[in-house]
């Protein structure tokens, strides 16, 4: 029988490819109310994400730019959803 690894969908920008890496290691997930992505902060999921970037950059890139751009995102997304109303 013919297995096929498989394939990540194409991704149009660098930031969908840094948040597809994020959120297939589990470093983040969207509020299921209204879609905002929200950090998990879970060091494991991080270190998974990082190794995906440093082992499969997206063509033409390094994998130090790729660390990078993970790193950037990772930094622009907060752990609450905006739209939610905190918990008392």
């Amino acid at each position: 029988m013919l297995m096929t690894k498989e394939r990540r969908p194409a991704i149009r920008t660098l930031r969908g490819w840094a948040i597809g890496v994020l959120q297939e290691a589990g470093a983040i997930h969207e509020c299921e109310e209204h879609g905002w992505a929200q950090d998990r902060a879970d060091p494991h999921a991080r270190g998974r994400a990082f190794d995906v970037a440093r082992q499969e950059p997206p063509a033409g890139l390094s994998p130090d730019q790729a660390i990078a751009e993970v790193r950037d995102v990772l930094d622009s997304i907060g752990d609450t959803c905006p739209e939610c109303l905190p918990q008392s």
